[in-house]
C-alpha cells in the first residue's frame, strides 16, 4: 500500500514534465496502475480490524476523503490562481508539485503506522493482539490468508453478488467519470464565475462527506438496513439526474442543488465495499471480488467522460442522461442484490435451522467462503 501511494504521489509530480498529449496520456496510465491499489486494499483491511456492525461507518470515514480532498483541492486551486502568472513554476504545476509532495509524504506515514492486521500491529502486545483477532474472528470471514485458493477464484468470477455488484459500480462510475472530471465545467457553464464555481463545487464536496456520514450512522446502529439505506441514496441521486435532465434551463439553482444531490450515489458505492468486506468469505475469493469491483469501477470513469460532448454546453443532455441511466442502473441491482441475500438467508434457516455462530466463526478462520459455511448468514 505504502510502495503504491509513493509512486502515485510521484506520479502526479511528473505529470508537470509532461510536454504533450502522449507523455501526459503515458503518465497518467502509469498513475492509474500505482493508485488501483489502494481502495481494494483498504476494503480488505477494513474487514481486518473491524467487525461486521463496524465496518460500514469506518468504510464510509475513509471514502468520505475524496469530499474532504475535494474541498481542499478546490481551495489549494483557487489561492493558487491568485499567485502572479508570470510565476515560475507555473501556477498548474505548483498545484500537482504539492498534491504529489503531499501523497509522497502520507506514503512514509502508512509505512510505518499502518500495519496489514491486528496480528502484526506494532502498537499492540501479544495479548491485545489476540483480543483483537478473536472480535473480528466473529465476523465469520476470516482474516489474512497467504494460501492462494484456486476454487475460490472460479467462485470469485461466478459469485451473483460480485456479478450485481460489478454492475452497479460499472454503471455508477460512468456518471462518477462525469461529476469527477466536468463538475467545474457544468458548474461554470451555469452562469458562475470561476471563483464562484469553485466555491459551489465545494458544497458538493461537503453534501457526499455529510451523506456518508449518515448512511454510516444509520447503518451502525438500525440493524439490516444496508441496502436499504443505499437504495434510499440511490433513489435521491436518481430522481436528481433526472431533474437536471428535465428541468428548464432557466431553473439555474434547481439544477445546480440537483447536481449537488448527485453526489449522494457515494453512500451506494461504498455500501457495495462493505458487502465484499462483510459478506464475501474466503481471502482469495474476497480479493478477487474486490479487484474486479474496482476494475469496473475504472471501466466506468473511463466512459464517463464520452458522454460528455462539448457541442451540448451548456445543457449537456448527453452528460445529464448518462447520469440518470447510469444511477437506476445502480438502483435496480442493489435492489436485486438485496433480494438474493434476503432469499438465501431464509433458505438456509429452512434447510439448515438457526445458524450456530461458534462453529461459523471457525469455519472463517479456516478461510471456508459464505457458500460453503452453511452456518453463515448475510448481513443485509
Amino acid at each position: 500500500m505504502a510502495i503504491s501511494v509513493f509512486f502515485w504521489g510521484l506520479m502526479v509530480i511528473l505529470m508537470t514534465q509532461s510536454r504533450d498529449y502522449s507523455s501526459a496520456l503515458g503518465v497518467r496510465f502509469i498513475m492509474g496502475i500505482f493508485e488501483a491499489a489502494v481502495t481494494p486494499g483498504l476494503t480488505l483491511m477494513t474487514g481486518f480490524w473491524y467487525t461486521r456492525r463496524e465496518i460500514p461507518l469506518r468504510q464510509c470515514i475513509w471514502y468520505s476523503s475524496l469530499g474532504w480532498g475535494g474541498i481542499v483541492g478546490s481551495y489549494i486551486s483557487m489561492g493558487v490562481s491568485k499567485l502572479p502568472v508570470n510565476l515560475k513554476p507555473e501556477r498548474w504545476e505548483l498545484i500537482f508539485f504539492i498534491l504529489g509532495g503531499a501523497t509522497c509524504l502520507w506514503a512514509f506515514v502508512i509505512w510505518f503506522l499502518l500495519p496489514d492486521s491486528p496480528s502484526n500491529a506494532r502498537f499492540l502486545n501479544h495479548r491485545e493482539r489476540l483480543i483483537a483477532v478473536k472480535r473480528v474472528a466473529a465476523n465469520e470471514t476470516g482474516i489474512k490468508n497467504k494460501a492462494f485458493d484456486k476454487n475460490q477464484v472460479v467462485l470469485g468470477f461466478t459469485d451473483p453478488k460480485t456479478l450485481l455488484i460489478f454492475v452497479s459500480v460499472f454503471a455508477a462510475a460512468i456518471p462518477n467519470g462525469v461529476v469527477n472530471s466536468f463538475s467545474t465545467i457544468i458548474i461554470r457553464d451555469m452562469g458562475f464565475s470561476t471563483t464562484k464555481t469553485t466555491q459551489l463545487k465545494s458544497v458538493g464536496d461537503a453534501i457526499q462527506i455529510i451523506g456518508l456520514f449518515i448512511g454510516g450512522s444509520i447503518i451502525l446502529n438500525v440493524p439490516n438496513s444496508r441496502l436499504l439505506t443505499a437504495t434510499a441514496a440511490n433513489m435521491i441521486c436518481t430522481v436528481s439526474a433526472a431533474c437536471m435532465a428535465y428541468l428548464p434551463r432557466e431553473n439555474t439553482w434547481g439544477r445546480l442543488v440537483c447536481f449537488w444531490l448527485v453526489n449522494t450515489q457515494s453512500v451506494g458505492f461504498t455500501v457495495s465495499l462493505t458487502t465484499i468486506s462483510s459478506n464475501m468469505a474466503g481471502y482469495t475469493h474476497r480479493s478477487l471480488a474486490s479487484a474486479l469491483v474496482f476494475t469496473a469501477y475504472c471501466w466506468g470513469n473511463f466512459a464517463g467522460p464520452f458522454v460528455v460532448k462539448k457541442s451540448q454546453a451548456p445543457h449537456f443532455t448527453g452528460a445529464t442522461i448518462g447520469l440518470l441511466v447510469g444511477y437506476a442502473i445502480k438502483f435496480c441491482c442493489h435492489l436485486g442484490l438485496l433480494v438474493y441475500m434476503f432469499l438465501i438467508n431464509r433458505h438456509r434457516n429452512k434447510t439448515y435451522g438457526p445458524p450456530n455462530k461458534e462453529r461459523s466463526n471457525e469455519a472463517g478462520m479456516r478461510d471456508q467462503t459464505e457458500f460453503e459455511n452453511k452456518d453463515f448468514r448475510y448481513v443485509l
